[in-house]
């Protein structure tokens, strides 16, 4: 499993890269409105600055913003081309709607384009994007389990199911995963992306589920950390060594 952070704050991604511990930087639309007022590209600009100051081959997603699909092969190889990161991959969602967006992550993998698609919630959504040519295909692992609920959702819920389109089962982010691992054996460069990760027991669970990255917070990541008997035995060592040089 390799772990990535998700997130478009540069003091985060910097102090994550500075431990070592991350192989990757997600961002999104969402994330990239938290942070103050810019231009889009040269925000980038500085993440990939960071990942090459820190470390090597360190992949960076970015996500375009349009639902066109003449405008998503447009932005993204602008995007290539402006930021001139060697790691850098697109985001294009699976779907938008009805739209499949299958045609744009083929066109932008012709052309080259390390394609990252996001938005995933199905198996089958996973397998089709790494048939396409996606690189990497982003399972939304807690907005999936969300869905089993959320009352807003009822009617396509039971549409979905009536149709034969999901099982009820398939709101299990986990079992989708374990199912997802055989279906990509045709596409062995394809990995998976678990995204919407909220504890480290998300993280710990998606990738035992198959998952090959997991892609979180740096709160998540550094609490994945955290143990009461890891300080106590490091309390222990300090006091121990502490009585013995008196």
């Amino acid at each position: 499993m390799k772990l990535f952070i998700d997130t478009a704050n540069l003091a985060d991604i910097e102090e994550a890269l500075r431990g070592g511990f991350i192989r990757g930087i997600t961002t999104n639309p969402s994330l990239l409105a938290k942070e103050p007022k810019g231009n889009y590209v040269e925000h980038i600009k500085r993440i990939t600055g960071l990942a090459e100051k820190y470390g090597e081959n360190i992949s960076v997603s970015i996500e375009v913003f349009s639902n066109d699909e003449k405008e998503m092969v447009r932005q993204a190889v602008d995007f290539v081309k402006q930021i001139k990161y060697k790691h850098l991959a697109v985001k294009i969602p699976v779907s938008y709607r009805g739209q499949s967006n299958l045609n744009v992550i083929k066109t932008l993998s012709d052309k080259g384009i390390t394609v990252n698609c996001t938005a995933c919630v199905t198996s089958l959504q996973l397998m089709m994007a790494a048939a396409a040519g996606a690189k990497y295909v982003s399972l939304f692992y807690n907005r999936l389990r969300d869905a089993e609920n959320e009352e807003k959702y009822k009617a396509e819920r039971e549409a979905l199911i009536a149709g034969s389109i999901v099982e009820r089962q398939d709101y299990d982010p986990d079992k989708v995963l374990r199912e997802t691992v055989p279906l990509l054996s045709d596409y062995p460069e394809a990995e998976i992306i678990v995204g919407s990760i909220r504890t480290p027991l998300d993280v710990k669970r998606s990738a035992l589920a198959g998952g090959h990255i997991v892609t979180a917070s740096l709160k998540v990541l550094k609490d994945s950390l955290m143990h009461f008997k890891t300080d106590d035995s490091v309390e222990r060592f300090l006091k121990d060594f502490e009585s013995w040089t008196k």
